[in-house]
Parts: structure tokens; C-alpha cells; sequence
């Protein structure tokens, strides 16, 4: 186990790297000046005192270079300053990741329980009124966009029912568990509909896939009921893809948690990330990349690890 760990981590190396320059290239190629962003409209600069200031912020260096002082200072475990306002942007991610962790997690947990559960139904009454009507509401949510899912969502549960605040990660001048999660369970059911839809589809297929086999047929013959045969027999034979769905979706559930925090004024990582790339505050913008690559090939990491445990005919070499 501990030799695998290592090679994935060793195979995950180069995939971290790729997928930084990769976001290096593009958010250095858009259009637009750091310069121009982060100094206030009524300060004018002339053209040489821009110059300076970019030399000071190193923009004026080969990109190559700037990308490769940039890992040297990672490695160091120093993300840098933003140049909005200086700060560090270890401080400002970590001042922001524990709502983002909270939401997508969330999300991720809600979003199983419910996806499997309705995979479940839908499999169990294959080709009739319900089987059709979940996949209906599949299909809708699968094509809506988290932004349009989080307007509908705060407009009629929180501006029509009143069932929930319309936005904020707690009531002002109370901050105790009870309340975040109030303030928590709309924009984490707007982040896991898409999710639930998803797997509600691979865990439906999945279950018509292992109902079809010879030992789930000998099991029916001996009398257990569709319900038993259902959860004893085929659901854990059909766990490999559900968790392999699960583990996949885990980065756009990080994904749309920025439209998420955006529409919900939810404090994460996702409306950091959106004020970084406004003002092209590319240390910030590269700090939040990071974090979140890492986070993804974790997920990946662990969920090829609980692929062992599931199924022990599969070995991690």
C-alpha cells in the first residue's frame, strides 16, 4: 500500500506541473495589465512609472523564468503576495478554504447519499411512471448551469418561502455551528443537484448491469425478496463505478462552488478566486490553482485506495 501511495504520488509530480503551466500560460495571455488593474482609476501613471512598477513586481521578466521563481518559492512554502494590496496569499487562502472545504464537501456528501438513494428507486422500478420521471429530472438538472440553479434556488426558497437566508456564511454577530449550516443548506443542495443527477444515472445503470448476472438470479431463487437481493447482493457489486463517479466529480463540484459562492456570498476560495482574476492578480490566481489541484488528485489518490477495499480481488501495485 505504502509503495503505491508513493508511485501515485510520484505519477501525480508531473501532472501538478503540467496543469500549472498550463494556468500560467493562459492567465498571463489574457487580455489586460496587472498594473492597470490594481491601481485606483482616479491615479494616473505615466507610461514610465508603469514600467517601474512592473519591474518591482517582476512582470517585466521571461515568462519561464517568472514560472520557475515562482515553484522555487512553493517548494519554500512561500505562495507570495497578492498585488491587489500586498497581502499574502497563504493568509488569504487560508482565511477562505474552510468555507470552501465545508461547501463542497457538503455537497459531496448530500449529493451521494441522495444520488445513490434515488439510483436505487429508479433501478428497482425499472421502465415504470417513477423510473421515467426520475430521469426526466436527471436530464433537467444535468443541463442546468450551477449559476441559473443557484438564482431559481435563492428566489423561491429564500426571497418567496423564506425557508432559507438568501445569502452570507452566518447571521451577523452570531457565528455558531447551528447558524452557518442554516446559512450553509441552500447553496450546498444548488451545488450537489447536478451531482445527485449524475450518479443517480451511473448508480441506476450500474444496478441494471449486476441484476442481469447468474448469482443474482440464484439469489432470487432462493426466495429473498427484490429489495434484499437489491442492497445485499447487487449494490455492493455495483459500488466500483458509483465511487469512481463520486471521486471524478469531486473537482467540478470545486468548480461550481465559485458560481455557488458568487450568487451566495459565500467567503470561499471561489469569490477569491473570481476578485484575482478581475484585478489579474496572478500570484493569488496560481496560489488557489495549487490548492486546488492538489485537493482533486488527493481525491483521486484515496478513491483508487477505497477501490481495494471494496473489491479485494483488486491490488494497488
Amino acid at each position: 500500500m505504502l509503495k503505491y501511495i508513493l508511485n501515485r504520488i510520484l505519477i501525480n509530480i508531473p501532472t501538478l506541473l503540467a496543469i500549472l503551466v498550463v494556468v500560467f500560460m493562459l492567465i498571463n495571455l489574457a487580455p489586460g495589465d496587472p498594473v492597470d488593474a490594481f491601481v485606483p482609476p482616479t491615479q494616473a501613471l505615466t507610461d514610465q512609472q508603469k514600467e517601474l512598477l512592473r519591474h518591482e513586481l517582476g512582470l517585466d521578466r521571461p515568462l519561464p523564468l517568472r514560472f520557475a521563481i515562482w515553484v522555487k518559492q512553493v517548494a519554500q512554502g512561500d505562495l507570495g503576495y497578492r498585488y491587489k494590496d500586498g497581502a499574502k496569499v497563504l493568509d488569504e487562502i487560508k482565511q477562505r478554504v474552510a468555507p470552501t472545504l465545508l461547501l463542497a464537501f457538503s455537497g459531496l456528501a448530500g449529493g451521494s447519499l441522495l444520488g445513490i438513494l434515488l439510483g436505487i428507486v429508479s433501478a428497482r422500478h425499472h421502465n415504470t411512471r417513477v423510473d421515467h420521471g426520475l430521469s426526466v429530472l436527471a436530464y433537467m438538472a444535468i443541463s442546468s448551469p450551477a449559476f441559473l440553479l443557484g438564482i431559481l434556488g435563492m428566489y423561491l426558497f429564500s426571497l418567496q418561502l423564506g425557508w432559507f437566508p438568501a445569502g452570507g456564511y452566518s447571521t451577523p454577530g452570531r457565528e455558531d455551528f447551528a447558524d452557518i449550516l442554516y446559512h450553509l443548506a441552500l447553496p450546498a443542495a444548488v451545488l450537489s443537484v447536478q451531482f445527485i443527477a449524475i450518479l443517480m444515472r451511473y448508480t441506476r445503470a450500474g444496478l441494471l448491469e449486476v441484476m442481469t448476472q447468474d448469482y443474482i438470479r440464484t439469489a432470487s431463487s432462493k426466495g429473498l425478496s427484490a429489495g434484499k437481493v437489491m442492497l445485499r447482493h447487487a449494490f455492493p457489486n455495483a459500488l466500483i463505478p458509483i465511487v469512481t463517479v463520486i471521486g471524478a466529480n469531486f473537482g467540478a463540484l470545486v468548480g461550481g462552488a465559485v458560481f455557488v459562492e458568487t450568487v451566495f456570498s459565500w467567503p470561499g476560495m471561489g469569490t477569491l478566486f473570481l476578485d484575482g482574476i478581475e484585478s489579474r492578480d496572478y500570484p493569488l490566481i496560481m496560489g488557489i490553482t495549487l490548492f486546488m489541484a492538489l485537493a482533486i488528485l488527493l481525491v483521486n489518490l484515496l478513491t483508487d485506495i477505497l477501490y481495494s477495499w471494496i473489491d479485494p480481488r483488486i491490488a494497488l501495485k
